[in-house]
């Protein structure tokens, strides 16, 4: 019990990291119950996304279709991207705390981080039910406060983004908009699992092609940041 506690400690540890840092994002913080309250939300996304991604896999195996591989990786991509969106959706847009479209990027990625730290509880606990040494599992939690945890926060982050100049448009425009802000979420998650699952076997050159994706998907966040920090004292949502 005193390990599972400790490894879960050593889990969630990269995602309140980024969360400290994104919240400096934000002149105006957000309440400490909400925060707390989407960080939950986004755990409760991670257990719904296995079950739909094991339905999906199923689905797959099923119909035997080729490259069944990438459609597993994309399927899966945009399951936990539209699922941290959704998150968002039904807690935060009708909540009265809600009142800057920056909200809309700082929601995502605090619902993005719930669902990472969700994700490496499983994963780090899983290695040490399978007796992994302490020294890899440690070694495997600093290499996804780098990677995983920022991939998510990042890609919740891009469709925050687009999800804030949605809210700006007419209504008819609002949901293309958004789509579009989840389709490219979902592209840039999938390159990383493309990378993660199918080059890191085999290509010595994977950790290059990861920096540039993550390093090209953090620039963009920051702009996106800085793009709505520019509209939010004249755009009240």
């Amino acid at each position: 019990m005193a390990n599972t506690a400790f490894y879960t400690i050593i889990a969630v540890i990269p995602s309140i990291i980024w969360l400290l840092f994104y919240l400096r994002k934000d002149v105006h913080p957000e309440p400490n119950k909400m925060v707390t309250k989407i960080f939950y939300w986004g755990i409760l996304a991670t257990l719904a996304a296995l079950v739909l991604e094991f339905l999906y896999s199923k689905a797959l195996t099923t119909l035997a279709l080729q490259n069944i591989s990438l459609l597993a990786i994309g399927g899966a991509a945009f399951i936990e991207e539209y699922l941290k969106y959704f998150v968002v959706k039904i807690k935060v847009l009708k909540n009265p705390e809600f009142d800057e479209p920056i909200d809309t990027m700082l929601y995502l990625i605090i619902a993005a981080l719930g669902f990472a730290a969700a994700e490496n509880v499983f994963l780090l606990n899983g290695l040490y039910s399978i007796g992994a040494p302490i020294k890899e599992v440690l070694g495997i939690a600093l290499g996804r406060f780098v990677s995983a945890t920022f991939l998510h926060a990042l890609a919740s982050g891009i469709i925050g983004y687009f999800l804030a100049h949605s809210l700006l448009l007419k209504k008819y425009e609002r949901k293309s908009f958004v789509g579009l802000g989840i389709f490219i979420a979902t592209c840039l998650h999938g390159i990383y699992n493309y990378i993660i699952m199918e080059l890191e076997p085999r290509n010595e050159n994977f950790i290059i092609l990861l920096g540039v994706l993550l390093v090209f998907m953090a620039i963009s966040v920051s702009l996106a940041f800085k793009n709505l920090n520019k509209i939010k004292s004249i755009c009240k949502i």
